[in-house]
């Protein structure tokens, strides 16, 4: 009875064709095949490139980044920018200065962290994508997450995407109609419009950029967000595999030191 009642629940929830409900009771959220995905997935080291510039470009204005530091622009198995990048980005930011006055402030440097920006009263977008991972599945479990890698990358790039264009005011304050928010209104404009960058910044000599088409820029900055919230991903994985594989050795000797050892015993009681 248990069985047949939920089991079919599940599988309704889980298997939906590319989307699904978020507990909170917001919008439609499509599945995306990001290169991160999967126990194997690794980051595109181009895609964050165009993600970052995006966000220095355009969400930097309203929103901080203030758990990411300027040096991890150059990893490996991140956006791996050279050293004088890093070094350049990092001077078109003003940070605190911990050796000066109060209030005092200085260029930034590789070994800083994004700035907090905190102006606008927009939310911090280091944690973004790791806060938004877990909100599919029925009351939160996750379950598309699971199954199809569905996480915060995806509401992120579907937020981008779901503005309809239709706006309302309410109390004085502008209401932008946008299918994924819980109550299909949010606050924030419409950050991207489609062409808001020239992407090419930081390919490199001989880099043919894709159009920055709307989609292509929320596909990239939402793949950005989530290398920021989980700038270890790949090494994470890397590891969780070499332990698998050693799991798996140390099972097979296991299972054969357990059968020599007993050998004799059985043959005897035979």
């Amino acid at each position: 009875m248990f069985k047949s009642r939920i089991l079919p629940l599940i599988l309704g929830l889980t298997l939906a064709p590319g989307a699904a409900l978020a507990a909170g009771g917001s919008g439609y959220v499509e599945d995306h095949n990001f290169s991160f995905e999967g126990p194997f997935g690794s980051y595109d080291r181009l895609q964050l490139q165009r993600g970052f510039q995006v966000y220095h470009e355009i969400c930097a204005g309203c929103h901080g980044l203030k758990h990411v530091a300027f040096r991890e622009l150059g990893s490996e198995t991140g956006p791996a920018l050279p050293e004088e990048q890093v070094k350049a980005i990092a001077e078109t930011y003003f940070v605190i200065d911990p050796d000066g006055e109060p209030g005092d402030m200085r260029e930034g440097r590789p070994s800083d962290k994004f700035p907090a920006n905190e102006g606008a009263g927009a939310p911090d977008l280091s944690m973004m994508a790791k806060g938004r991972a877990g909100f599919h599945g029925p009351y939160g479990l996750g379950t598309n997450q699971l199954f199809k890698g569905m996480g915060g990358a995806e509401y992120i790039r579907a937020l981008l995407l779901g503005y309809t264009g239709e706006e309302e005011e309410i109390a004085g304050n502008i209401l932008y109609e946008n299918t994924v928010m819980a109550g299909g209104k949010i606050s924030m404009a419409p950050p991207l419009w489609g062409d808001d960058v020239e992407y090419g910044a930081f390919g490199g000599e001989g880099y043919t950029p894709p159009e920055a088409t709307l989609e292509q820029q929320a596909t990239d900055v939402a793949a950005f967000l989530m290398w920021a919230a989980e700038p270890k991903l790949v090494e994470r994985k890397e590891a969780g595999v070499r332990n698998v594989i050693w799991l798996v050795i140390l099972s097979v000797l296991l299972y054969y030191t357990n059968k020599k050892l007993w050998a004799p015993i059985k043959r005897k009681q035979v």
